[in-house]
Parts: C-alpha cells; structure tokens; sequence
C-alpha cells in the first residue's frame, strides 16, 4: 500500500494508524503547497483533489477521507481492536466522533490556516472551535480514550487535529482532560514512530 500524506496534515491520522496496526506500507510526501512528489510528479495525477490522505491499494483500488481510510485499516487487522465491530453500536460511536472530529473541529481549523481568510471569519472560527473543544474535555473526563479503555482510530485524529491548536494560537490551556489525554496518546509508540517519519519529532 501507499499513503500519500503532508507534514502534519490530517494525514498523519492514518499514518499513526498504520503504525499502530503494523501494516507494510510506503509513505510518500505530497505537500499541500507544491503538490509535487519527491521525483517531481505532479500529485495530481495521481490523486485529481490533490489533497491528502490518499491511499492507493496493491490493486491499484484508492480511497481518499481520513475517517474512510482509517476504518478501512482498522479492518484489516481486527485484532488489534483500532475499531469496534462493523455493525455493532461501538462501532457507530466510533463513527460519531470520526464525523465530530471531521466537521466540527477539522474544519474550523481550517480558515485559520488559509492567509486570505477574513479576520472575522477566523475569530468565528475560533470561538467555535472553543466551544466544541470545551465539549470534548468533558467528554474525556474519567477516559483514557474516546470509546473509553481502548485506543481507536478516532484518538488518531484528534491527536492530529488538535496539533494544530499551536500553529493557529488556539489556546488548550484550559482543558486539562484533552491535554493529559494528548500526552498520553503523545507517547505511543505508533504516535512517535509516524511522527518521526513526517519530520515533527526528532
């Protein structure tokens, strides 16, 4: 398999993911900004969005989203519990959170990464994000994790989105269940090893 990421970007969601389910696989760069691949391919022949998470198969199949792509790894490998069950309400929660994460949060991080943004927009942004973030530290109360005692594929991507609070002057300062919750997830092995291999930890 392939995966397509960019530093830091969503993508580093299955990038911990694949760490964490011991997949083989190879991770390419395809930076948001120049699309352009390590050997001067333009990803968008490869991927016609342009943006990543792109995961291409060994079929040449592909999947883009990251809560598709993530759930689709999980369920290679069903032995390591990264998702619940297809069909039963664990999983449905499972696919709560992806949604949550991926509208409510993941998208209002993103005004604040695009310079032509207007500043309203961006506070607006801002203060919805601190609301939803307020409802996940209460959420988080009494877990090591979303679903609860087990690391998932959501955990994945909330550590991923919520990297990004530093980048934007989002304050988490606050919200002492999210950032112990961040630490612990911080020192997973999978976590450091995709980490590392994007370059954001040395």
């Amino acid at each position: 398999m392939k995966l397509y990421y960019s530093q830091g970007a969503c993508s580093l969601a299955p990038h911990i993911v694949m760490h964490e389910a011991g997949l083989a696989f190879e991770a390419i760069s395809a930076p948001t900004k120049t699309h352009q691949l390590p050997d001067g391919t333009d990803f968008y022949t490869i991927n016609p969005l342009g943006y990543v998470p792109f995961l291409v198969l060994q079929d040449g199949r592909s999947l883009h989203e990251t809560p598709a792509i993530v759930q689709y790894l999980a369920d290679l490998v069903p032995e390591k519990h990264l998702a619940p069950a297809n069909g039963s309400f664990e999983r449905y929660q499972l696919q709560q959170w992806l949604t949550f994460i991926g509208t409510e949060l993941h998208k209002n991080f993103s005004p604040l990464f695009n310079p032509a943004a207007p500043l309203e927009g961006k506070e607006q942004a801002k203060q919805t994000l601190a609301k939803r973030l307020a409802w996940v530290d209460g959420e988080l109360a009494g877990k090591d994790y979303l679903l609860g005692t087990t690391f998932s594929v959501a955990d994945a991507y909330l550590f991923t989105v919520t990297n990004w609070a530093r980048l934007v002057k989002v304050d988490l300062s606050t919200f002492a269940n999210l950032l112990a919750y961040r630490a612990r997830i911080g020192e997973r092995p999978g976590v450091q090893a995709a980490m590392r291999a994007e370059g954001l930890l040395k």
